[in-house]
Formats: structure tokens, sequence, C-alpha cells
């Protein structure tokens, strides 16, 4: 059994850490503003001028709409200049201001659209590194649905508040102040009293009410995640589902994520139903009072009746994004609780990282060597003591010991899955610390206990081993791996759909494309995972040939568990609790008598009971 660090070593709530509304904001800005576009920063700017016209335009058409009433129904009051147009020029005129308020919003939504995408583009490839250069501990105590429901969200939320944040809150705002100022202007200081009193309201009752709904939108959020985990989870697990004969075990697990997030969405709903109708109240008694206080002013001979149809229009562009006000902030709100996950997970920092001034490996061999290595995945327990281990270049070595003697965790640390927590591993004199990542991947070539496929064709999950390789390397590898013979028996030959994690291949075929897909990469060291021990005894020696094959000329590390598969190895490695209790050839540690032999001996009394059965 392999040793997985425990769900509290990190933190184990897929919705922290998560970034400040604030800090989200900042992190989102130089992607509206990319130093290395100016072609799109110029976008930028002619979407701002656009915005402005529009909302310009906008504020005047109101006025057009007022002469146009008062050139129909005189009065004894100066109506102004625009009577003289007449009123089926003031309505024409009226009707082309509304068409180009229109024509501009949408000139600024065309000029700014290849700026929000990009930065969408931008913010989900970072995120996606991001995700791939976390140390292996932090995807070990994820669950994968989990993690995809976060940047899922993440992406939508950016993708949101880049078109409402600066086309629609910032709009609105200056459309507020042009209209207040024309309503000081023409009319009375008290008109921009009750305005600013209602928005002031409206503003304080949808921020705190939203700030509620908030704490019961991440509930929703954290059930949905769980709900979404578990459906995941199960749908993976299929077979052994089956197996189990657990379908309505699953569903009422299931159903039961769902319970909950019922209850938060319901929650969600009645707090909405809330905020709909407090909103509705205080921007209807705005507009009442300012058509009330039009009214009198017409009936003591003060305004027009334009005057009055104008107060009501610019009150009707006043209240109508208002109420989309609500919505929008709602959005915003929890668009920011969606990045801030997002930008959370980008915070995370790796366990392993990149030396400052590292050098790529200088391969001479693969001379591979432990010296006083140290290692524990929690500080209460180590996992490895002081092991020194030399594996000179060429040469095949094995690693073998009981379950938790720490085979595994050497390996993890060649690959620098982790670092050591003392000694040092180096490759050809090199400390790996020192050498760049992508050198030190390139240089070792691994095959696992359980070789896990991409869901796509068998050729693609070979070719995988290099990225430029051949229709001619790939067939080469799979006929070094012995498994070129099967793939031309399929239908489909190299195009067969291998199906999620390779189901659709037994273990040995598995085992074979991963063989291939190794080879293809041609490393210059070779780890070998407990690479047949999933498999029966007749599929482990006919992949046994193949990785004996694959070994001629490289460094080999074998990490195994049946002796059996191991006894031509050049030295043998016997681990115990994190120490190195004993080494030599077969024979030798045969001839020694101690742990190696005894654990030989309970093997081979294991085999004979097999055979007999």
């Amino acid at each position: 059994m392999r040793y997985r660090p425990s769900a509290s070593a990190l933190p184990s709530d897929p919705n922290e850490p998560r970034a400040s509304g604030m800090q989200t904001i900042a992190k989102v800005a130089p992607y509206l503003w990319p130093a290395d576009r100016p072609a799109l920063r110029t976008r930028v700017v002619l979407a701002m001028l656009a915005l402005l016209a529009s909302k310009l335009i906008a504020v005047g058409t109101p006025m057009l709409y007022k002469g146009a009433v008062d050139a129909l129904a005189p009065s004894e009051l100066d109506a102004g200049w625009l009577v003289g147009i007449g009123a089926v020029g003031l309505t024409i005129a009226y009707g082309l201001a509304r068409l180009m308020t229109n024509g501009f919003q949408q000139l600024r939504d065309a000029l700014f659209a290849a700026v929000g995408q990009r930065a969408l583009r931008q913010l989900a490839l970072v995120t996606f590194e991001h995700i791939h250069a976390l140390s292996l501990r932090y995807h070990l105590t994820r669950k994968t649905g989990g993690l995809s429901r976060i940047i899922e969200r993440g992406v939508k939320g950016v993708d949101f508040l880049l078109r409402f944040l600066l086309f629609s809150i910032g709009p609105l705002v200056l459309e507020l102040l042009l209209i207040g100022v024309v309503m000081t202007v023409l009319f009375d200081v008290w008109y921009m009293a009750v305005i600013v009193g209602v928005i002031a309201l409206y503003v304080w009752f949808t921020f705190a009410v939203t700030e509620w709904r908030v704490k019961i939108r991440r509930e929703m959020n954290k059930q949905d995640t769980d709900a979404n985990q578990k459906a995941i989870d199960s749908l993976l697990n299929f077979e052994t589902v089956k197996y189990f004969n657990a379908e309505q075990r699953e569903a009422a697990r299931y159903d039961r994520a769902m319970e909950g997030y019922e209850s938060a969405a319901l929650k969600t709903a009645y707090s909405l139903t809330l905020l709909n109708f407090g909103q509705s109240a205080l921007i209807t008694s705005g507009l009442v009072i300012v058509m009330v206080m039009a009214a009198m002013g017409v009936q003591n001979g003060q305004l027009t009746v334009g005057d009055f149809v104008m107060v009501n229009a610019y009150m009707i562009q006043i209240t109508m994004p208002l109420n989309f006000l609500g919505t929008v902030y709602r959005e915003i709100r929890q668009a920011l609780v969606d990045m801030g996950e997002m930008f959370g997970l980008l915070e995370q920092a790796p366990d392993v990282t990149e030396k400052k001034g590292a050098t790529p490996l200088a391969l001479s061999g693969g001379h591979v060597r432990l010296e006083d290595v140290q290692f524990s995945y929690e500080k209460t327990r180590a996992i490895l003591k002081g092991v020194s281990i030399d594996v000179p270049a060429g040469q095949k070595v094995a690693l073998v010991g009981h379950s938790g003697s720490g085979k595994s965790t050497i390996g993890r640390l060649l690959f620098r899955f982790y670092d050591v927590s003392g000694g040092r591993l180096t490759i050809d004199g090199q400390d790996i610390r020192d050498v760049t990542l992508t050198s030190l991947h390139q240089a070792i070539g691994v095959v696992p206990q359980d070789t896990v496929l991409f869901n796509d064709t068998i050729y693609y999950n070979i070719a995988y081993g290099k990225d430029d390789a051949s229709r001619e390397e790939v067939e080469a590898a799979a006929k070094a791996a012995r498994i070129h013979d099967f793939i031309m028996g399929l239908p489909e030959g190299y195009e067969t759909q291998v199906g999620e994690r390779g189901l659709k291949l037994s273990g040995g075929e598995k085992q074979r494309v991963g063989i291939a897909r190794t080879l293809l990469k041609d490393p210059a060291i070779l780890l070998l995972d407990e690479a047949t021990s999933a498999l029966d005894t007749q599929t482990e020696r006919s992949i046994q040939e193949a990785l004996s094959a694959m070994g001629r000329g490289r460094t080999v590390i074998t990490i195994a568990h049946r002796l059996s598969t191991v006894v031509d190895a050049d030295r043998i490695v016997v681990l115990e609790a994190g120490e190195v209790v004993e080494e030599g050839t077969h024979a030798e540690l045969l001839a020694l008598g101690q742990r190696y032999a005894q654990m030989w001996a309970h093997q081979a009394a294991e085999r004979q009971a097999e055979a007999a059965e």
C-alpha cells in the first residue's frame, strides 16, 4: 500500500483559500490593458470613447422628446429653440438619437470583444499551466471534479466581470451624474436631492441584502461542488459500482448531496424575492415623488407639458438601469466569489520549484546516487532515514521490501515530485535540485504499476511519448513493446479508441502501450515502479520480456514486489522501514539467509500453493 499524505496536510475545502474582491479586480485589470498588445489598448480606448458618445446622446435624447411635446401642445411659457424645428423634425431626431445610442453601444461591444476574449484565453491558460505546475502532494488531496468546477466558474466569472463591470456599472454611474446635472440646471435642486436620496437608499439596500445572499450562495457553491465530485467519482468507478450492485447506493449518495444544494438554492430564491420587491418599492417611490413634483410645476404654470414628459423620460432612464443594477451587482459579487476561488487556486505555491539559475541536466550515462537521503511527508513520520544507494550508469538495480518501506517514495524523489528533506540525490554528479525540471523529466522514463491512458486513440497514446514523433517511430516503439501485431489485428488499428483511462484495453495491453510510449521517449534512465505487479503471472512474463529488452543500454531502477521479476538485476537493495538493510545480487542475498531470503521463501511457497490450486 502506497503512502498518501493525509487530507489535513493541506486545506481540504475546495473554496479555500480565495482572493478578496479588490485583489481579484487588481489581478484582472492587467488583462484589460495588456502591455504587450498596443492594438488591444487602442481598442480599449475606442470602446471607451464609443461608450461616452452613447451616454451623451442618451442624456440628450429626452430633450428632443420634450421639444416635440411642446411643439404639439403650445403654452405661454418659453419652450426653447427646439420648438422651432417642429414636432415632426424633433420626432425624427428623437428616433435617430435612440438609434445612435444603440449603435455606439454595439460599436463599443464589438471593439472590446477581442480584448475580453484574449483576457479569458490568457487567464484560462495561466490557470491550466499553474495546475500542472502544482506538486503531486496538492493533487493527491484534491478531487478533479471539484477542481474543474472551480476553474469553470472562475473563467465564467471573469467573462461576466469584463462585460458588466466595465459596461454596466461604470456607464450607469456616468449616466446618473449627467442626468443629475441636467435635472439641477433645468429644474430644481430638490429634484436632484430626491434622486440622490432614492439612489443612496437603493444602493444601500441592494448591497446589504446581497452581502447576506453571498453567504447563502457560497454554501450553494459548496454543495454544488460536493455533488459534482460525487457524480464524477461514481462515474469514474463505473465498474466497481456494477461489481457491488451499488447503483441505488450511489444514487442515494448523490441525492443526499443534491438535497443540500436544493436547500441552499431555495434560500437563494427566497432572498432574491425579498431583494427584488424592496428594490421595486424604492424605485417606484422615487419615481412617484419626482413625477408629483413635476405635475405640481405644470399645474402652477412653472413647467410645460414637455417638461413633465422629459422628467418622466429621465426617471425611466434612471430606473431601468437601476433595476438592472440589482441583478448586475449580485452577479458581479458572485463572479468575484467564483474568481476569488480561482485566483486563490493560483496563489497555491508548488512544493517543488525550479531553482533560480538552474541549468539543463548534462547526461553522461545516467549514474544515479542517493547520498544519505532523508524524507518525510509529514514531520511526525519519517519515510526515508538516511538511505544511500548507488546505481552506476547502464546497470539494473532493484529496490525491494515490504509495503511502506519507502520504495515508491524513492521513485517520486528521483522524478522530483517531492524534494528530499536531507542528503541529496544526484544524476551524473549533479544534484537534481540544481537542474531544470524539463531536462530532468526528459531524462527519466517511468512505467508505473497502472498505466493510465488518455481517452483517445492508441496512436495518440503511444505518440504522447515524443512531441514530434513520426508514424514510423510510433510503430517501431509498438513493435519493440510487442504490441504492434495486436494493434494491427484491431478493426481500426492504431485509430482504435481506448476509452476513459484506457478501460477498453486489458491490463497487459495498457502496460504494453505504456511501455511503447516510454520507449518512444527514449530516456537515459528507466524507472519501473511495480510495472507488472497488477498483472497475472502469464501476462507478467510476456511483459517482463519487453521490459528487459527496454532496459538494455539504460540505467534501470526497478521497484518490485514480486522478487521473481528482479533475479537478473545487477544489484538488489532491500529496504525496511526507510532504511537499507541488505544489498547484493540475488545469489548473494539468498546465501546470506536474512530478510531477502525469507521474502523469497515466502513468495516461493505462495507460488507453489497457487500452482497446486
